[in-house]
């Protein structure tokens, strides 16, 4: 499990901030491309929980896709403090995950929904208050263009690779994959980069250039440092 200084880390800081600081590290391909926000005034963090949907095959899923099917036995089996991230191709033609589901993940203490496929109910979604990323809303049930056919391997979410495990940062702009063993470093990073970039933001506001001041060069360096002691970067 993510420690809990670490969770509180990435709740503080942007997506944006984190895609940085993992391109600095050499990893470009991060952010979960042309989803919607379904909580824009909420923060995610957790560890994923992978679920993959494939094309629909009528014979398959006859054999897979009804009863305890593997979405439901995912859902039922969340943990705390996991995101449920769902590989549906990018295909929107149905929903692949409803208000019903959602309710009982979160009453497993799971933390959010992430998927490139369509999400139903999603007027009961919003209200339920869970994080939600998806693709559009699609009132069809996914028996219409998927099978829930496999859990717990490495899928393909929005354009990236998310293994289990990884930390998954969602805010008002999307969500941010992390590699697990990278996760706290770039954490304390992205606290160090906000904080920076506050003092600079301070600076543009009072008319400074932005030669020697961003990137930050020796002297705005000093003066930042005398800043953070001063306690000038403390948020209320």
């Amino acid at each position: 499990m993510i420690d809990r200084s670490t969770v509180q880390a990435l709740e503080s800081v942007s997506t944006a901030t984190l895609s940085a600081q993992l391109r600095s590290r050499g990893i470009e391909n991060a952010f979960l491309e042309h989803l919607t926000v379904g909580q824009p005034g909420k923060r995610m963090v957790g560890e994923a929980r992978t679920l993959r949907y494939t094309a629909l095959r009528e014979d398959v899923f006859a054999v897979r896709g009804g009863g305890m099917n593997e979405q439901k036995r995912v859902v039922d089996t969340i943990r705390p403090g996991e995101v449920l991230v769902i590989e549906a191709r990018g295909d929107l033609g149905a929903g692949t995950i409803g208000d019903i589901l959602a309710l009982r993940l979160m009453r497993r203490g799971g933390v959010g929904v992430v998927t490139d496929g369509g999400a139903r109910d999603t007027p009961a979604l919003r209200e339920l208050g869970l994080p939600l990323y998806f693709g559009a809303p699609h009132a069809a049930v996914l028996g219409r263009r998927h099978v829930p056919m496999d859990s717990d391997l490495p899928i393909t979410c929005g354009g990236v690779l998310v293994m289990p495990g990884d930390v998954l940062c969602g805010d008002a702009e999307g969500v941010v994959v992390l590699p697990a063993a990278i996760a706290a470093d770039v954490a304390r990073a992205a606290v160090v980069q906000e904080r920076e970039e506050r003092y600079i933001t301070e600076q543009v506001a009072k008319g400074e250039s932005l030669d020697g001041l961003y990137p930050m060069g020796e002297a705005h360096r000093k003066q930042f440092e005398h800043w953070s002691e001063d306690g000038a970067d403390e948020v209320s």
